[in-house]
Formats: C-alpha cells, structure tokens, sequence
C-alpha cells in the first residue's frame, strides 16, 4: 500500500514532551494509518514561484521515552505532496504566524489543512471570545490606563492575560491597580485582556475538547501549590471530571461558533462554570492527558472524521 504524507507545522522538535504532547500523540495515530511524517518549523515555510514548500525532517515518532522522535532525513518538501498538513505550532499569534496562513492559504483548496489558514485568522484565540462575553466573567480588553484602573476598583482581584501570549505566560494576578507593572505589559504586548479573578481555579479548570463540532471530553488541570495557572506546562496535574449542564451548553454554542469559522479542533476553558476566554485553535493540547485518564483515544476519532 502506497504511503500517505502527514505534514506537521509545529514548534520546536527538541522540546517536544512526549508524555504530554498532542501533536506527537497524533503523529503515532497517523502512523498507524500509513502515513509518512514531516515535520516543520513555521521559519521554514517558503513560497516560491507558485510551489509552497517546507525545510522538513522526515520523522518517525516511537512510543518510547528514552528515544521517541528519529530523523530519517531532511527534505525540502513540496506541500502539495502532503495528503494532510496539521498546522500545530504554540501561539504567539503574531505577525510570523499570520504570515505562514497567507502563504499556506495557497494550497488550502488542494490539500486538506487542520485547521484551515483563514479559520486561523479568523479565530485569534483570546479575541474571538468578545462575541461569547456574556459566559465569561467580567472582562476587560484595553490599553488605556484610566479604563483599566477603574476595572480594579470594582473587581479588586484581577487576572491579567496578553492577548498574544500561550501557556500561561505573563499571566498575573493583581490584588490592587500597580501602574509599573501594567505599563510595561502594555508596552512588550498592546492591548491586555482583564478579568474578574475567579478564585475557584485553586480546585481546577475544565478544559473542553472539540472535534468535528463535537463535545468529545473534558479533563481537569489542578495548578501546583501558590500558582493561579492550569496550564500542565507551568506544572499542573489533570484529574477525570464531568461537564455541569451549564458547561455543555455554552460548549455546544461555541461549538456551533467554530463551526460556522470551520475550526476542525479546539480546546476550550471553564473555571466555575464559566468560559475563560481562550479559544484554542492554533495548538489545542490535552488529547495525550485525556487518554492516560480515561482510556478513550481520541486520536482516532481525529482521523477518522476528516473529511
């Protein structure tokens, strides 16, 4: 049988942990399912006298700890050559990003892409949650300093979150309105999301999973001792949990939202009943953590609906 090209626009290959990592967890499914894997950095994506093309290593990725990726070899691959391509490298949504969805737009309609270049565009992550605003806390996104301030007046205990950022970088919580420390967020990022500090997040956030438009899971992200951030990156632990009704619904609305933008994948989450106004879409983790929870590969419900 004849093989398939998987093609993997991702971060950095070396940093990959395999323990947790999404994208290697769907590259040992595709495997299964004869693809050949390539893999990319978005700094090696190129257009060329109409031919879209990637310095890639042709990888095999194993299921074992001690050596999980091996490099076969390095290619400059044409990408119309791939079967399917999976645009999975970490936010920061910024001008590099947007750059490589114009550029791989180009091929959109001759290879499928998961999830699709003008979806991407259209669902930055932390800014497509305005339309959803009544799920969310009280939420603020400005630059202006007096605006800010009376926001903290009223909610006392703010969390601040970059609009670019990922993974809980620079996400702080501020008890009281510290001018320095804001002025100097605004400067490295612009505009700042501000919300209403939720303090349940010391028993865990829900993070959601959709998949072909479908609520398919839900895990739990605990943060270590002292820390606001679920993120398992900044050391949180993940425990089984269920959806309140009241979760179920706003993720089948935000479902049938990502749906009309034909968002194939995302990652969604709550605190209390409450969506916290990330949208993932460029990288959406969890699928790895969900599986050694719960037995329910959800890989394989990935390859099989792409249509």
């Amino acid at each position: 049988m004849k093989k398939k090209i998987l093609t993997i626009q991702g971060s950095d290959l070396k940093k990959m942990n395999i323990q947790t990592d999404t994208s290697f967890f769907l590259g040992l499914e595709a495997q299964k399912r004869n693809y050949d894997i390539y893999y990319y950095e978005p700094k090696n994506l190129s257009f060329e006298n109409g031919k879209v093309k990637a310095k890639s290593f042709k990888v095999k990725f194993i299921n074992d700890q001690r050596k999980p990726i091996k490099v076969i070899k390095r290619v400059n691959l044409n990408l119309l050559k791939s079967n399917l391509l999976l645009i999975r490298n970490e936010p920061p949504f910024n001008q590099q990003y947007i750059n490589t969805t114009f550029i791989l737009e180009h091929i959109s309609k001759s290879i499928k892409i998961v999830n699709e270049p003008k979806s991407l565009r259209e669902v930055p992550e932390k800014l497509f949650s305005i339309r959803l605003a009544k799920y969310m806390p009280p939420t603020l996104i400005s630059e202006d300093l007096e605006e800010i301030k009376r926001f903290f007046i009223k909610y006392k205990k703010v969390v601040i979150k970059p609009i670019d950022s990922y993974s809980g970088n620079d996400v702080m919580l501020l008890i009281n309105f510290n001018k320095t420390k804001i002025k100097k967020l605004i400067k490295r990022y612009n505009h700042l999301m501000f919300q209403k500090f939720i303090p349940q997040i010391s028993k865990g956030d829900k993070r959601v999973f959709i998949i072909n438009d479908k609520i398919k899971g839900a895990i739990s992200r605990l943060p270590k001792s002292g820390s606001i951030l679920s993120n398992m990156s900044k050391g949180a632990s993940a425990k089984k949990i269920k959806l309140s009704k009241q979760e179920t619904k706003i993720s089948r609305i935000v479902a049938n939202e990502l749906k009309k933008k034909n968002i194939y994948f995302a990652g969604i989450d709550f605190i209390k009943g409450k969506l916290i106004g990330d949208i993932n879409v460029t990288s959406p983790t969890g699928l790895k953590t969900y599986f050694d929870l719960t037995g329910i590969n959800l890989a394989k419900y990935f390859f099989d609906n792409i249509k």
